[in-house]
């Protein structure tokens, strides 16, 4: 009797890992990340046609205008570090962004060009792409080969392979575990919408938009709670906000409060993506968190 053959939906068959080990003494990590995206995706999403909507236009605008800023003296009050993901069209466009990001000792990374869904793109499209936006950064920071966050968290099967042959240093913008892992070959700093501002605060009133912005003391509660998890399992706490969304004065209240809950604890590592990219590849952790994206062959059992 022969054994019967079954589609799988790809080859890795692990069901289990271990805790991730952080540095000595240090329980889990916080990354706090803000996404310059500007007016980009309003340009993306409408590149077939002439922007009409100045309104969204005068929103996002707010962002570099005044957002930046605030988000800026508000890390600077709690002594940290943040990491500020900028499509290139909004560094050319702002060409005084990144140096001031760098001069205030922030790490600054790529967020595709025009702000470009990788899934929706071919091949030669995501390297040209990658490679304007690194140029524009090297023009004006001199800096090479930095961290990349893939516009609205997606890849498709090819694009971890071209970050990985241009040598980025890191991805940020997938969720296959809660702390950092390397996948094809690519480390990868995880992230998750439930620390998204866009999630609760996005409103243009413009049809994507189902209901009003949520209440944050409720907001605040959830990402409290959000920490506290994370915290509880060792992993990787992964906040990501907007310069247009979270630069506003509700919402820094918010993140203040935030901020001041999770410098509470002595046992949270709050550092910066490439730091903790860094210290992934130079741990034991790096053997052992490694996966691949690989597809399958999955198919439907025939009849």
């Amino acid at each position: 009797m022969s054994t019967p053959q079954f589609p799988t939906m790809h080859a890795d068959a692990r069901i289990s890992f271990p805790g991730y080990r952080w540095p000595e003494g240090k329980r889990c990590a916080v990354n706090f990340t803000l996404d310059l995206d500007a007016e980009s995706p309003y340009f993306w999403v409408g590149r077939q046609a002439k922007a009409g909507s100045l309104g969204e236009l005068e929103q996002r605008r707010y962002g570099p205008r005044q957002g930046v800023a605030r988000v800026l003296a508000l890390l600077e009050k709690h002594g940290i570090k943040a990491c500020f993901y900028v499509p290139g069209v909004v560094a050319a466009t702002y060409p005084d962004l990144l140096p001031t990001l760098i001069a205030q000792g922030h790490e600054v990374a790529y967020h595709g060009y025009f702000h470009e869904r990788l899934d929706t793109l071919d091949l030669a499209t995501q390297k040209h792409c990658l490679a304007q936006t690194m140029a524009v950064f090297e023009a004006q920071t001199g800096r090479t080969k930095l961290g990349y966050r893939a516009p609205s968290f997606e890849h498709d099967v090819q694009s971890l392979a071209v970050l990985r042959e241009a040598g980025v240093a890191y991805d940020s913008s997938l969720m296959g575990f809660d702390h950092p892992y390397t996948i094809d070959g690519q480390v990868q700093i995880p992230v998750t919408w439930t620390i998204d501002d866009a999630l609760y605060f996005r409103y243009t009133n413009g049809p994507r938009d189902k209901t009003h912005p949520a209440n944050p003391a409720a907001v605040l509660e959830s990402w409290i709670e959000e920490f506290e998890g994370t915290r509880d399992y060792g992993g990787l706490c992964m906040i990501t906000v907007h310069d247009w969304i979270s630069g506003r004065g509700q919402r820094l209240r918010m993140l203040d409060k935030l901020l001041a809950h999770i410098a509470a604890y002595d046992d949270v590592w709050f550092a910066t993506p490439q730091e903790v990219a860094d210290y992934h590849v130079a741990s034991e952790n790096a053997a052992v968190f490694e996966v691949t994206a690989q597809v399958g062959n999955f198919a439907p059992v025939s009849a």
